[in-house]
């Protein structure tokens, strides 16, 4: 839930300023990770030299801040200001490290930002995301051996414990442990999901990350590269300390690497990356191995190839757009077109229109003979999941079930041999979607994942999948996700049930939708004023009713979903079949209620609910199809939103925009902050 970050220079000289921006503009990419305090740690003076005695090397410094990375940068600056930091001095070689942070354990506040540190010498310097689930015990321990604490986090533990670990070895005569063995072996201690970054005054320019459940990638930018134009990129000379001049990071997300480098490496669970004098070594975890008698055990390094990180500045960029989330809203007919495209095979005149999904193909039989197909995930997720059930039971025959993550784990609910559980999840990371993914594999069942994220967690961890392809999503509130993953599971009911002869023509019909779709929801698009008129009407509201059924049911929940995410108004998406049991004891002439009424199988009850909320006052606001306005107003009593019409399970994508705009436009009005919503970040990583 927070972001990290490091950057290395390398036989390159670089002044301070230059460092201090590259790190400030790391933490900027990785803001919607978490922005309630930020923190930094570099070096006092210039200790590159060949001969410099670690144990005198002049402690780090660390900045920390309350507040988002401005607040830091102009606290820092600041600092700087007020002593003789020389900002123009040069390092040839120089370790810097950097943390965004969302609080879990402590509230924002210096003394819980990180880097968090060992002691007041800065001895060890750490950044952290994620959970030490036995922080409490190792405190206590730490506690009992004359270590004191400032913060209440559970990441403090952390470098204290590397001090403990390293005095230790010294003490026990093994002056010569390195850094890695020390970050071995706090590892060893240490329970729950954590990304790690070491930073020590003992091993001057070098860093160590490591990770456990928590997202983590390498950067590499040699360079001397013009040279080596040519030469086979998974070379392991790119890892080697080969004394030619680069540049390294580390990262929590790739949008912090892109535009340094293209060349990385997603840095696997249970994996240390040494880096040191230029090069990169790896190291494998291994539990069983500790410490062996009086020296801590040394293990041997592993190999590992870079790769090429499919991703262009520009996708990170705002362009036009002032905020993220209107820039990823506007963006959806082209990310709907890149998510299907290859995928979708429309065929000849003789030929059948087909859905060709490479990462299920050799598991389609498997999934077609499940007991029951599983749908597993959280917030929106879930709610894409919730859209697309009623498609899948239709063309696969399959019944389907709908899990949030954390109730599955809470319950221990039931899941089989016989049963596929799809695991639905944007970043891959989402720590409650990882640990029911871990339940599901214990129990035997297939595993599928979809997300948008290549190399993530449950990319790896599940039997097979598919990839939403919905570029760069950096507004915390998702919105092209959410549409792509409607789209991906469409499709993939469409390859299960392909095998059908009896459901042809309507497979055929939602083909030839999802061809349509990109320019119908660029049509939708242009309600982007009527929306913003609406918002004006709506902004000093309380709260916000939101009814649908069927396929909009999942619509009625995403829409609620948004405008509670962004614009912190109450607001809640109800199954308009549950009206009478209860939610129509709210309806009188000041609450605003927003009726989803596209054409579909349920129109006509839609249509009979409206009536209802009409006798009782209601202040209505209805989304209905082109031409409809007549048959959904009575009386002309209400405000009326037409959409362009779809097929019915793909409708859903076209209605859920009109929503985004609303929730974006609310948000802008209220005065909040659009990209980064209270309390709240986008990568959930904590349960």
């Amino acid at each position: 839930m927070c972001g990290i970050f490091a950057y290395l220079n390398f036989n390159v000289s670089r002044e301070r300023r230059y460092i201090l921006e590259v790190l400030f503009n790391g933490l900027r990419r990785l803001e919607y990770r978490g922005y309630d305090s930020a923190g930094i740690s570099i070096d006092s003076c210039n200790c590159s030299g060949s001969d410099v005695n670690r144990q005198i090397v002049t402690p780090p410094l660390v900045f920390r801040q309350e507040g988002n990375i401005e607040s830091l940068v102009k606290s820092v600056y600041h600092d700087v200001d007020a002593t003789d930091l020389n900002l123009e001095e040069s390092f040839s070689i120089h370790a810097g490290i950097a943390h965004t942070r969302w609080a879990t354990h402590g509230e924002p506040a210096p003394r819980n930002s990180h880097p968090q540190t060992s002691d007041d010498g800065n001895e060890f310097v750490v950044v952290h995301n994620g959970v030490v689930t036995n922080y409490e015990v190792l405190k206590e321990t730490l506690v009992r051996h004359g270590f004191t604490f400032e913060s209440e986090t559970d990441t403090e533990v952390i470098p204290k414990l590397a001090k403990f670990v390293f005095d230790k070895a010294n003490e026990e005569g093994d002056p010569g442990v390195t850094f890695s063995q020390v970050v071995l072996e706090v590892m060893r201690h240490l329970e729950g999901a954590y990304a790690l970054i070491f930073k020590s005054r003992h091993y001057p320019n070098e860093l160590i990350a490591c990770k456990r459940g928590s997202p983590l990638l390498l950067g590499v930018k040699e360079l001397a590269e013009e040279a080596s134009i040519g030469a086979s990129f998974n070379d392991t000379k790119f890892l080697s300390s080969n004394g030619q001049p680069k540049e390294l990071f580390l990262s929590s997300d790739a949008n912090a690497l892109v535009e340094h480098t293209k060349k990385v490496l997603v840095i696997e669970d249970g994996e240390v990356v040494h880096l040191k004098d230029g090069g990169v070594s790896i190291l494998k975890f291994d539990q069983a191995k500790g410490n062996r008698g009086r020296t801590l055990s040394r293990p041997a390094s592993v190999e590992r190839a870079l790769s090429i990180l499919e991703m262009e500045v520009e996708q990170i960029n705002k362009g036009k757009y002032e905020h993220y989330m209107q820039k990823e809203i506007h963006e959806q007919p082209e990310s709907l077109t890149t998510t299907m495209r290859g995928r979708l095979i429309r065929g000849g005149s003789c030929k059948a229109k087909t859905v060709l999904l490479g990462g299920l193909k050799d598991h389609l039989k498997t999934i077609r003979r499940s007991r029951r197909i599983v749908f597993i995930g959280c917030g929106t997720s879930y709610n894409a999941a919730l859209a697309s059930r009623p498609i899948l039971e239709e063309l696969s025959g399959i019944p389907v079930t709908m899990e949030i993550a954390s109730d599955l784990l809470d319950r221990q609910g039931p899941i089989y041999r016989e049963d596929t559980a799809v695991f639905v999840s944007q970043s891959g990371e989402t720590a409650d979607t990882l640990n029911a993914l871990e339940y599901a594999l214990e129990n035997g069942a297939l595993c599928v994942g979809i997300t948008n994220t290549v190399g993530s967690a449950i990319a790896r961890n599940t039997h097979c999948g598919v990839h939403i392809n919905a570029g760069a999503e950096i507004g915390v509130a998702s919105t092209k996700a959410y549409t792509s993953q409607i789209v991906v599971m469409a499709m993939l009911a469409l390859a299960i049930g392909g095998d059908l002869i009896s459901s042809q023509e309507r497979r055929e019909a939602v083909i030839d939708g999802l061809f349509d779709l990109p320019s119908k929801v660029k049509e939708v698009l242009k309600l982007d004023q009527e929306m913003k008129y609406l918002a004006k009407l709506l902004m000093a509201e309380q709260s916000l009713l939101v009814f649908g059924r069927g396929y909009n049911y999942a619509t009625a929940l995403e829409g609620a979903l948004k405008v509670k995410e962004v614009a912190l108004m109450h607001s809640e998406g109800i199954l308009a079949g549950e009206m009478k049991h209860g939610p129509l004891a709210l309806v009188d002439e000041s609450l605003p209620i927003f009726v989803i009424a596209t054409r579909d199988a349920c129109f006509s009850k839609q249509q009979s609910v409206i009536q209802q909320l009409h006798a009782r006052k209601g202040r209505l606001i209805v989304m209905c199809t082109k031409g409809d306005a007549a048959s959904v107003c009575v009386g002309g009593s209400c405000r009326v939103i037409e959409v362009p019409q779809a097929v019915d399970c793909l409708q859903t994508v076209i209605n859920t925009v009109p929503l985004q705009l609303l929730a974006y436009h609310l948000t802008v009005l209220r005065g909040h902050n659009v990209d980064q919503p209270r309390n709240l970040a986008k990568s959930v990583t904590t349960q």
